[in-house]
């Protein structure tokens, strides 16, 4: 986030262009902005599931979201530098050599700052032949000349030539949240020159970013002192021989570079820059582009909602035509007992009807505050469960749970769990307006009603009053009490739920998805609101133990690395260990970053191989522990007062239709290490059960892969019953399946998975520590046995080219519409998408029809033994006494059966009293 900094010279001005205001206009030096956003925020920690990285434009919108809030332009653009030479590479053809190359990661994003410049409105301009900083200060002049007042955010030195009591500079400090003001008293207190001096000051001084070198032995002091004397760098050229000293004398030996750096630094204002200032308004920005942009880079909601927010408050229209208010909605008045009347006489038989439910759910269970029944004919019932007699209350439980009675609510999930809370059973769900949002636009990141109703319906989510007078319901409250406009709120929430299901109804036939969401999505909400009931018991003084021994784990990783060092330090510091790691003990350096050298996990093991040092090596296992204690207390605060932890299945959020858990997260618990291993000690089986039963599905992906693409190598090599990595690497390396080594087995291991996650070579390389050539030749060598593999890969890529997506096996579609992107890193994005999305959605698929399958199995058989978790291709149930050998036989051949494929499907399942020893 940007904070502008006023100097003691300049307090910040109140914002103009309002009101009749002066006009303001705001200009951005892209690239300067963009490199700084991409070295405040860690690459790594900024990254989407596809591989790019996103933190130069997410730095960038935080600072132009600031900027837009704090400084209310009424004119934005940003200008660009381009890759041709300038005039001055023309003249000095040294002009900014030695200066880093441009890191991959940030080159890749600034055409998506482009892009996302386009989609909220701002004019972006380069010009061939110039820098960005000629079009900033070409587009100044004219700005001030219009008579604006006109703000350079830039990092660039030589924009201070341009400041005026009508231009500010809004110059980068320390941090991504630091901008300081230069004024033209802030410029003068700073270089005790004006701006109309600072390129003389500079072409003394020098620029070493742009490869100017300056007079040897003369710094800023000296060169302010001289052109305070002289008055100008010409007259001081003209008066050369007055110059005194060694310093004189070093100005005149470098006199042609002084006057070199002079001509160069000085910013052209007379550019044909191809837009007029006074075009440069906001005028219409582009909400849903915007929405997909921000998916595709997977940002969280905070990000777009101040974006959002911003652009919404500066009045300008949207692309999309403007929305209706609101949703016309009346009250339907229903005297106490009166409520099954009004359900028989109201709701036609067979007739879909919107159900909004108020309250809270989670961990399992919830509470219900309000219902809302709404009706096509925009009536609506409110109803206020703590004012039902027992009459109304009996009747509202039959309806909720007659399957023959439709219901479309919006993320059903929970209000199942509010509702089963109160002893209510919800049925007859025949939509779910989250879900079906999900499945017609899987790339989204929110699937909010008012989102969709704006999208789908051009209506906010408000509620208006109906043609009638508004008419009271007497069981939920008196008319006209303060509790009137929440409950006509909600009643509107339930008509909009209707009137959008009825869109989503017609949207999802055309894109095929009509039967995923009847058949697998809406039943399987049911299916995990009872897992997230049940929950799974936790052994509470198992995790404390663990907790214990973890944290005397840090402890002591802590003491061995002081030992090692010789005095204490922050182990999390990265400062501290740069210094202690590459000064104090001089071990080779790592990555260079913009702090220094990279620190992370990567870096450490490569120095443990580097080195006899053993501080890299405690450092690592510091981390390790760390993360084991975190995950560890964090599993104590979720045990509910039942012992046992309801974590929250999660439908809407990966893309490929995978489930995800939170609070806490069950899929991210490590498994690769003993120690993370043993946090599954702590699920157990709880009281009235005995055996804890895992199934999971043996490599589901390549399994897909197989039958997908035909290859009939591949599907014999799972036929032959040998261990199917090192049977495939036999093929591969030309040797019998016994002589395949451990090297040569996790080599093709990587290959098999890489080739179902759309592995390029470079990443190939990665995980085998190889060069990316030999991972290339790894890879012809793999194709050259499964050719059809190869041909598989490349025909799915091809036909999402043509249709815009990829789809599952059973029709779950995800759509790529950056395939055809001008954008490179954005079209490459696309396509490692299109590789994997059909397998790993299909496998998602698969999995999702098992647990239909085996909960189906499980209530008709009339078991006690129940689902209580999925994690990845995995099922954890708690089985009843008596029934293991039943539920085995039922878990095994209702996950084998749960789709048929070339390759039959492989189910393991193991047994314990806990869900370490039920591995497998």
């Amino acid at each position: 986030m940007v904070k502008t900094q006023a100097t003691p010279e300049q307090t910040s001005p109140s914002p103009t262009g309002e009101g009749g205001e002066r006009p303001r206009l705001l200009l951005l030096d892209g690239h300067s902005m963009a490199f700084r956003a991409f070295f405040a925020l860690p690459a790594d920690k900024f990254v989407n599931s596809a591989g790019q990285a996103t933190n130069a434009v997410y730095g960038f919108t935080s600072m132009l979201v600031k900027l837009l809030r704090d400084e209310r332009p009424t004119h934005v653009a940003v200008a660009w530098d381009r890759s041709e030479p300038t005039f001055r590479h023309e003249e000095y053809d040294a002009y900014k050599a030695g200066r880093a190359e441009t890191p991959p990661e940030l080159h890749g994003q600034v055409g998506l700052l482009q892009e996302l410049m386009g989609l909220i409105g701002v004019t972006s301009v380069s010009v061939a032949g110039f820098e960005a900083d000629d079009v900033i200060a070409t587009l100044a002049v004219r700005g001030g000349s219009a008579g604006m007042e006109v703000l350079i955010a830039s990092g660039d030195r030589d924009a201070f030539q341009l400041v005026t009591k009508d231009c500010t500079v809004l110059y980068p400090g320390k941090s991504l949240s630091d901008l300081t003001r230069m004024t033209p008293e802030a410029v003068e207190a700073r270089y005790a020159v004006t701006p109309e001096r600072y390129r003389d000051l500079a072409a003394l001084v020098g620029e070493k970013s742009d490869n100017l070198p300056g007079v040897p032995g003369v710094g800023p002091k000296t060169a302010a002192k001289w052109i305070a004397k002289y008055g100008s760098l010409d007259e001081l050229v003209a008066r050369a021989d007055e110059v005194t000293g060694k310093a004189g004398q070093s100005f005149r030996d470098h006199l042609d570079d002084v006057l070199r750096n002079q001509r160069l630094n000085r910013l052209v204002t007379d550019v044909e820059v191809g837009a007029e200032v006074a075009e440069m308004t906001m005028d219409g920005w582009n909400r849903d582009g915007v929405n997909l942009l921000f998916d595709t880079l997977e940002f969280a909601a905070s990000l777009r909602d101040r974006l959002f927010a911003v652009l919404d408050e500066g009045g300008q229209p949207t692309v999309e035509a403007a929305p209706d208010e609101g949703f016309a909605v009346e009250l339907a008045e229903v005297e106490p007992g009166g409520l099954a009347d009004w359900l028989a006489a109201e709701v036609p038989a067979g007739a879909r009807v919107g159900l909004a439910v108020e309250g809270s759910w989670g961990s399992g269970g919830g509470d219900v505050t309000g219902l809302a029944v709404a009706l096509p004919a925009g009536v609506a019932l409110h109803v206020d469960p703590a004012r039902l007699d027992a009459a109304d209350e009996a009747a509202l439980a039959r309806w909720l749970a007659d399957p023959a009675a439709p219901k479309a609510l919006h993320d059903a999930k929970g209000p199942m769990l509010a509702l089963g809370a109160r002893g209510w059973e919800l049925a007859g769900v025949d939509s779910d307006t989250a879900i079906a949002g999900y499945l017609a636009l899987p790339g989204r990141r929110n699937f909010d009603l008012a989102d969709l109703c704006v999208r789908y319906l051009n209506k906010e989510l408000g509620e208006q009053a109906g043609g009638g007078a508004q008419l009271t319901l007497d069981i939920s409250g008196e008319a006209g009490d303060e509790g009137q406009e929440a409950r006509r709120a909600l009643a509107a929430r339930a008509l909009a739920t209707l009137e959008l299901a009825l869109a989503l109804d017609t949207d999802l036939a055309q894109r095929g998805a009509a039967a995923l969401l009847r058949d697998i999505e809406i039943p399987l909400a049911g299916v995990l609101a009872r897992m997230e009931r049940v929950g799974i018991a936790a052994d509470r003084d198992y995790l404390r133990e663990l907790e214990a021994e973890f944290a005397a784990a840090v402890r002591q990783a802590v003491d061995e690395a002081h030992r090692v060092v010789g005095r204490e330090f922050n182990l999390g510091s990265p400062k501290q260990l740069q210094q202690i790691l590459f000064e104090d003990l001089g071990l080779p350096r790592t990555k260079k970053i913009k702090t220094g050298y990279t620190t992370d996990a990567d870096a450490l093991t490569w120095l443990a191989t580097q080195t006899d040092n053993e501080l890299p090596v405690i450092l690592l296992r510091h981390r390790d522990q760390t993360k084991l204690r975190t995950t560890v207390e964090g599993l104590l605060k979720t045990v509910t007062e039942d012992g046992r932890i309801h974590t929250t299945f999660n439908q809407t959020v990966a893309a490929t239709g995978r489930l995800s858990s939170t609070e806490p997260n069950l899929q991210n618990i490590p498994v690769r290490t003993d120690a993370g291993r043993r946090i599954r000690r702590a699920f157990v089986v709880g009281p009235g059960h005995e055996r804890l039963l895992t199934a999971d599905y043996s490599q589901i992906e390549l399994r897909i892969m197989a039958h997908l693409s035909g290859d009939e190598a591949l599907i014999e090599a799972f036929q032959t019953g040998y261990d199917f990595h090192a049977e495939i690497a036999a093929r591969v390396f030309g040797v019998a399946a016994d002589q395949v080594d451990g090297e040569a087995r996790a080599r093709i291991k990587a290959m098999n998975y890489g080739l179902a996650y759309g592995l390029s070579d470079y990443g190939l390389s990665q995980q085998l520590g190889i060069t990316p050539k030999e991972a290339r030749v790894l890879m012809e060598d793999y194709f050259a046995q499964f050719g059809k593999v190869r041909d598989y890969l490349e025909e799915v890529v091809a036909q999402a080219r043509q249709d815009g997506y990829t789809a599952t096996m059973l029709g779950r579609r995800r759509y790529l519409p950056d395939l055809n992107s001008d954008n490179r890193q954005r079209r490459e994005m696309a396509e490692r998408m299109a590789l994997n999305a059909p397998i790993q959605g299909s496998a998602a698929d698969i999995i999702k029809v098992a647990m239909l399958d085996v909960d189906r199995a499980l209530r008709e058989g009339g078991y006690s033994s129940r689902l209580l978790l999925q994690v990845h291709d995995e099922l954890v149930l708690e089985v009843a006494p008596g029934e293991l050998e039943a539920v085995r036989k039922l878990v095994s051949e209702n996950m084998a059966g749960a789709y048929d494929l070339r390759v039959p499907l492989a189910v393991s399942v193991g047994v314990g009293p806990n869900w370490h020893d039920a591995a497998h």
